[in-house]
């Protein structure tokens, strides 16, 4: 499939609303106007993407029984690899653990998602309270705060509460800029500045509760770490895959989710969409949570159905093959295509 190319020579994002100045950082990634036909709305779909009701209806179905189980299946899986690599106890078993812990870190984070949107459960209060003790505590996610930001993202991507604007612009950088950014990750510089910010919520009165309640449940899970014995398996396949290795994954995540795009009511110019792979979906979107764009388009639809509603697009003509992004490492390649920058002049070379 053919990649998106980038904003068309003197296209320009469509005016932004309320009158507010869009970010000069943003927009870099836009797709050119041909790739964003205007076909809706159709039959099925409404002008903003939605589906009709009764298609949305059965789109917005939560499915308890599923997320029950695969809730239940994620902490018996994570168990499992730390108990098998302290069982195996050899540096590969270890090594193999650390990654499969973090990408069981990405895991609980995108079902604490679904419960920040409330699609993991129809009860409301036992999607909170699973999303909260089961899913994001202990994962470092303060959920009420996270469901406050989140929300203003989703209400208008890029406008002026937009949480991660900083995140999203600048895009395309240089190939050279996103390896720094991704080295901060990897070696814990960002996930320091996550952890000083945790601990400076203790002294706030309003994020106390939140941040005490992060740092309860880590000691807990270190508490029982000691209690067999082996309290070094929380630093070491915990903590340190989330310092590190899960920083790494939710920024490649993040800014192939939105970054370089702008503000708009069009949300495929807020959104990109990329091509779901096999390795992609155990690494980096599991549940189904690549279909990103859909996700935008209606974010009442659970995890499990984004890709019917992402059918839906396709067919009515919203979502073209240009539009869509061959693979993760084509679109990553595009948002660090800018030319690196040339070396200032010396007095020499002038």
């Amino acid at each position: 499939m053919a990649a998106p190319t980038g904003p068309a020579p003197g296209h320009q994002p469509e005016p932004a609303p309320d009158e507010f100045i869009l970010h000069p950082g943003l927009g870099g990634m836009v797709p050119p106007d041909e790739a964003l036909p205007d076909v809706l709305p159709t039959d099925r779909l409404q002008a903003n993407g939605m589906a009709v009701p009764e298609i949305r209806a059965e789109l917005r179905r939560i499915p308890n029984l599923r997320n029950a189980f695969t809730t239940a299946w994620l902490w018996i899986e994570t168990v499992g690899i730390v108990v098998l690599a302290a069982w195996l106890a050899n540096p590969i078993a270890y090594v193999v653990a650390f990654f499969l812990m973090g990408r069981a870190i990405v895991r609980f984070n995108i079902l604490g998602h679904e419960a920040v949107h409330r699609t993991l459960f129809t009860n409301r209060a036992a999607n909170d309270v699973v999303g909260k003790w089961v899913l994001s505590y202990h994962a470092w996610t303060p959920f009420e705060l996270y469901r406050r930001g989140h929300m203003a993202h989703h209400r208008d991507e890029m406008g002026p509460n937009e949480p991660d604007t900083s995140l999203y612009a600048g895009f395309p950088i240089t190939r050279a800029s996103l390896r720094r950014k991704l080295w901060r990750d990897a070696t814990g510089q960002s996930g320091w500045k996550i952890l000083k910010g945790l601990l400076r919520g203790t002294r706030n009165e309003k994020s106390r509760p939140v941040a005490l309640r992060i740092l309860g449940a880590q000691v807990v899970l270190l508490a029982i770490a000691t209690a067999f014995g082996r309290p070094e398996l929380w630093l070491f396949l915990w903590f340190l895959p989330w310092f590190t290795l899960w920083r790494v994954l939710n920024r490649l995540r993040a800014i192939a989710e939105h970054g370089g795009m702008t503000r708009s009511k069009d949300r495929r110019r807020t959104a990109h969409h990329v091509h779901q792979s096999p390795l992609a979906r155990f690494w980096l979107v599991p549940y189904r949570v690549g279909w990103h764009l859909a996700h935008h388009v209606d974010m009442g639809v659970p995890c499990w159905n984004l890709h019917k509603l992402h059918r839906e697009l396709e067919d009515s003509g919203w979502v073209t093959e240009e539009y869509t992004w061959p693979s993760y490492r084509a679109l990553w390649s595009a948002l660090s295509s800018r030319p690196d920058d040339p070396a200032p002049a010396t007095a020499a070379g002038a």
